[in-house]
């Protein structure tokens, strides 16, 4: 169990692989893409989580491909799956304590991929909810933390970030935010160095 002494202005979660684990999705679209294009998957899936699938493709797609129209591909067929899909332990328990104008979500993923997935883990829709198409460089870019503790009207140094993937992590801390990683989905993830649980049920802290 890990308890945090200060007190918070406002929590912000990353998504995919924090507040629900959706990593069988990912690695059917992102696997049977990486093999129709001659991509290695596992290259492919060491570094995809906790980005924009447009990132993604650019660093692996061939000189000729349209990756704004790949991305959209991949993105609708995220969208149609959501086998597998659960919340992370913990998850929905914190998510229903806290109040809605102290939360919110800072995803890779675009908005109506965000949302399906989210109600098929059974977790709330968010006042604040930054996502792909809200910004336009992503994790380990801080500007979608910077935009959420904005949209929040708190200092990113009253904000608790939670965040799985390295990409997101370095983004949280680089908005000048404390960040946990939750290791839940992703145990092998070496964490920056920030506080590590493996779900929601391992921490306490409170608001201020």
């Amino acid at each position: 169990m890990v308890h945090l002494d200060r007190a918070y202005s406002a929590v912000l979660f990353d998504m995919d692989g924090t507040l629900l684990d959706s990593s069988a999705v990912v690695e059917r679209v992102m696997t049977d893409w990486a093999v129709q294009n001659g991509i290695d998957p596992k290259a492919l899936l060491a570094v995809c989580q906790g980005r924009r699938t447009i990132d993604t493709i650019r660093d692996f797609a061939p000189a000729d491909m349209d990756c704004e129209a790949e991305a959209a591909r991949l993105e609708a067929a995220e969208v149609s799956d959501v086998r597998g899909i659960i919340a992370v332990p913990g998850a929905a328990d914190l998510l229903d304590r806290l109040p809605p104008d102290r939360w919110a979500i800072v995803t890779s993923a675009g908005r109506d991929l965000a949302t399906r997935r989210l109600t098929a883990a059974g977790l709330p829709i968010p006042e604040v909810f930054v996502t792909a198409e809200d910004i336009q460089k992503g994790k380990p870019d801080p500007s979608g933390y910077l935009l959420a503790v904005k949209r929040l009207s708190v200092p990113p140094r009253a904000c608790l970030v939670f965040e799985d993937a390295p990409a997101g992590i370095e983004a949280g801390l680089r908005a000048g935010c404390d960040v946990v990683a939750i290791d839940f989905a992703r145990p092998e993830v070496a964490a920056h160095d920030c506080p590590r649980v493996s779900d929601f049920r391992e921490i306490t802290f409170s608001l201020s």
